[in-house]
């Protein structure tokens, strides 16, 4: 299937344009997508872990595990995920089939309308176990930097993630309206004859002008014999 201009993508086959891809508003997202979720995971497994004087480490936040996982989890996931679809974007106009390229758009739609949410529960279930975590217990100079830049960055992912959820849903919907002018589309549905044939099997048409009688034209020879053409005035 011929998929030119289809799904927000030139030509299948078309040369590769790197400042027209760096220009693209889904490639800017994702950069900052990739940037904020290495900040988080990153964060997390290098210094929000604190010690109590033994060798057994605590999760900054309120000294629960969980917190700390899911943190990573969301962020490492997030981050080979914004390298997967970087490198989707840059072989979609490669794509001749507009309907792979309809399920590359759908999966990229739900997964970034799924991570938004993750994301925002990772931001309100951070921020809620630091907002509990008490300087008595947990030394926080320690990772208290490292703890804010964590919920910091997964509110910016929030945000990101969003964005590309919109870049995607107009990609899908682009690509919805596009589809219908495809060179498949047009020889499957050719246009239709604004007037039915006349064909008759095999008979060729006559064209209405055919059956119409020429003007009455009075002459000389078409009067009867002792007929007088009155004058003109």
């Amino acid at each position: 299937m011929d998929g030119a201009g289809s799904f927000g993508a030139g030509r299948a086959g078309s040369a590769f344009d790197l400042i027209a891809f760096i220009k693209q508003p889904q490639t800017t997202l994702r950069v900052l997508a990739w940037i904020f979720s290495m900040v988080v995971f990153a964060s997390i497994i290098n210094e929000g872990y604190v010690n109590m004087g033994s060798e057994r480490l605590h999760c900054v936040f309120n000294k629960n595990a969980d917190a700390c996982n899911y943190g990573i989890t969301i962020g490492i996931v997030a981050f080979l995920a914004c390298v997967s679809f970087l490198a989707l974007d840059v072989y979609f106009p490669q794509i001749s089939s507009v309907k792979n390229r309809k399920r590359a758009v759908l999966l990229e739609m739900v997964f970034s309308g799924f991570w938004t949410f993750l994301w925002f529960v990772g931001f309100c279930f951070l921020a809620s176990q630091w907002s509990r975590t008490s300087p008595k217990e947990l030394p926080l100079e320690q990772a208290s930097d490292a703890a804010r830049a964590a919920i910091a960055f997964s509110f910016f992912s929030i945000l990101t993630w969003a964005g590309l959820t919109v870049c995607a849903v107009q990609r899908f919907l682009l690509g919805t309206d596009m589809t219908l002018f495809t060179t498949e589309h047009m020889a499957a549905h050719p246009p239709k004859q604004p007037y039915p044939s006349n064909d008759i099997i095999g008979q060729t048409t006559i064209p209405v002008n055919a059956f119409q009688s020429p003007p009455l034209i009075e002459t000389v020879e078409t009067c009867p014999p002792g007929y007088k053409i009155p004058p003109a005035f």
